[in-house]
C-alpha cells in the first residue's frame, strides 16, 4: 500500500462513504446531462439511448479499472500517485497538469452556464460587465468556502446533491409511462463513425467520477471506502442516464435542436412548474460540479507540489483549515481567467479529450502497480485479471481517435507547458537542496 506522505498527514480525514459517492456524483452530473440529450437525438435518434449505454459501459471499465488501481493507495492524488508510482514524476506530472486543466476549463465553463440561465431572470447579466462581476462573484464564493476547509465544502456539496437530483429523478418518475420502447428497440444501429463521434461527445455527461480518487488524503479508509463506492456510483448514474435519455427521446424527438431539452420535456410533462423545476435544477447541477472541483482540483497542485513537480507554494496547507489554501486560490483565480476570457463550448471541448487521455495513462499504470505494490486481504479486485483493463484501455484509444486536430494541439500545448513548469520546477528543488 501507499501510504501518506508527511504533507498529507496535515490534512484531516473527514470524508466518508457517503462523501466519496456524493464527490463522484457532483463531478459526473454536471451540465452535460442537461444539454448532451439533444445532441445525442440529432446525432442517432431513437438509437441515442443505447448510446447512453455504451457510454455507461465504456465508462465502467474505466471505473472498474480505477477503482483496483485505488485499492493499493491511500495518499492525496489519485491519479497522479498512480501513474508517477508506475512511470516516474514526469508522466504523473503531466497526468495531474491534464485533469487539472480540464477541471478549471470545466469550473469556468459552469460558471459561464449559469450566469447564462441567470441572464433569463435579469438581462444584464448576458454580457458586459455584469456578466464578468457575475462570474468572478459566483467563482469567489465557491473558492472561500472550499478555503475554510473540507466540512464547510462538502457540506455545500451534499445540500446541493440533494437539490440536483430531485428534478432528474421527479422527470424519470413522471416520464417512464410515456417511453417508446418499440421504438428504442427496433431503430436502425448508426454506422461507427457516427457511433464514436456521438459518444465522443455525450462521454462529457460521464467523466468525473475520479474526483473521488483525488481526495484520498482526507478520506476515511480511503482504499476500501472509495473503491466500491465509486463503481457503484458510476453504475448508478449510467442506469440514470439511460433512463432520462429513453424519457426525452419518448417525449421530445423533435429536440435535436433543443439548447434546453429537460426543460423542455419537463414541460411538456409537468406544465411550467415541472420546467422550472428542471430549470433550478440546471443551477443545482452546475453549482454543484464547480464546487466539487473546487474542492478535488487544488488537491492535484498539492499532490505534485508534494512529489516536487510543482514549486513548494502549491503544498502549503493552512494550519486552521488543514487545507491547501495556496492551490485553492490559485485554481478560484485559474478558474476566473478562463471564464472571462472564453465561452462554454470551447471549455467543454478543452475538458474531455484531456480527460481521456488521463484515464488511458491511469489504465496502463495498473500492471506495474499490481507487480510492485502488494495486494492486502479485503482488497477491492477485479475477475479475468487485466481482461476488464485491456477492453477499457482499447475503448479510450478508440474515442480519442475520434478527436479532432484542433483537440490534440490543444493538449499537445498543455504537455509543453507542463514540461516547462516540471523541468523548472525540479532545477528549482534540486538547486535548494544543493544550497
Amino acid at each position: 500500500m501507499k501510504k501518506a506522505a508527511a504533507s498529507d498527514s496535515l490534512l484531516r480525514r473527514e470524508i466518508g462513504k457517503i462523501g466519496v459517492a456524493t464527490i463522484a456524483m457532483n463531478g459526473v452530473i454536471g451540465s452535460g446531462i442537461f444539454a448532451l440529450p439533444a445532441i445525442a437525438i440529432a446525432q442517432t435518434g431513437y438509437f441515442s439511448p443505447w448510446v447512453f449505454v455504451l457510454c455507461g459501459l465504456l465508462i465502467l471499465s474505466v471505473a472498474l479499472t480505477l477503482a483496483r488501481t485505488a485499492g493499493f493507495f491511500d495518499i492525496t492524488g489519485g491519479p497522479v500517485a498512480y501513474t508517477t508510482h508506475a512511470f516516474g514524476r514526469y508522466v504523473g506530472c503531466q497526468t495531474g497538469l491534464l485533469i487539472y486543466v480540464s477541471r478549471v476549463a470545466a469550473i469556468a465553463a459552469s460558471a459561464n452556464l449559469i450566469v447564462s440561465y441567470a441572464a433569463a431572470l435579469w438581462e444584464p447579466l448576458a454580457s458586459g460587465s455584469p456578466k464578468i462581476a457575475a462570474i468572478i462573484g459566483y467563482i469567489s464564493l465557491a473558492t472561500m468556502l472550499n478555503v475554510v476547509g473540507v466540512r464547510a465544502g462538502m457540506a455545500m456539496v451534499y445540500l446541493i446533491s440533494i437539490l440536483k437530483l430531485l428534478p432528474l429523478l421527479l422527470l424519470i418518475f413522471v416520464g417512464l409511462p410515456t417511453i417508446e420502447w418499440v421504438g428504442v428497440i427496433g431503430t436502425d444501429i448508426p454506422g461507427t463513425e457516427t457511433l464514436g463521434q456521438s459518444m465522443l461527445v455525450l462521454m462529457y455527461a460521464f467523466i468525473g467520477f475520479e474526483f473521488s480518487l483525488i481526495a484520498a488524503g482526507e478520506t476515511r479508509n480511503a482504499r476500501k471506502a472509495i473503491p466500491r463506492t465509486l463503481v457503484g456510483t458510476v453504475v448508478a448514474i449510467s442506469f440514470c442516464y439511460a433512463l432520462i435519455q429513453l424519457v426525452v427521446v419518448s417525449v421530445g424527438s423533435d429536440l435535436g435542436k433543443s439548447d434546453a431539452p429537460l426543460v423542455e420535456v419537463a414541460g411538456r410533462l409537468m406544465g411550467p412548474a415541472g420546467a422550472l423545476a428542471l430549470g433550478l435544477g440546471v443551477v443545482f447541477s452546475v453549482g454543484g460540479g464547480s464546487l466539487t472541483s473546487l474542492l478535488t482540483a487544488p488537491r492535484l497542485t498539492f499532490a505534485l507540489s508534494r512529489d516536487g513537480s510543482l514549486p513548494a507554494w502549491f503544498g502549503k496547507v493552512s494550519e486552521k483549515s488543514h487545507v491547501p489554501v495556496n492551490s485553492i486560490l490559485f485554481c478560484g483565480l485559474f478558474s476566473m481567467t478562463l471564464a472571462v476570457s472564453e465561452g462554454f463550448v470551447w471549455l467543454v471541448t478543452l475538458s474531455t479529450l484531456v480527460r481521456l487521455l488521463s484515464y488511458a495513462l491511469c489504465i496502463a499504470s495498473l500492471p506495474n502497480i499490481e507487480k510492485t505494490i502488494p495486494a492486502e486481504e479485503g482488497q477491492f479486485r477485479l475477475r479475468g485479471g487485466l481482461a476488464i483493463p485491456g477492453i477499457g484501455f482499447l475503448l479510450t484509444l478508440w474515442l480519442i481517435s475520434h478527436s479532432t486536430i484542433q483537440h490534440f494541439l490543444i493538449a499537445g500545448l498543455i504537455v509543453i507547458l507542463g514540461s516547462i513548469i516540471f523541468f523548472a520546477s525540479s532545477l528549482s528543488r534540486k538547486g535548494s537542496m544543493d544550497n
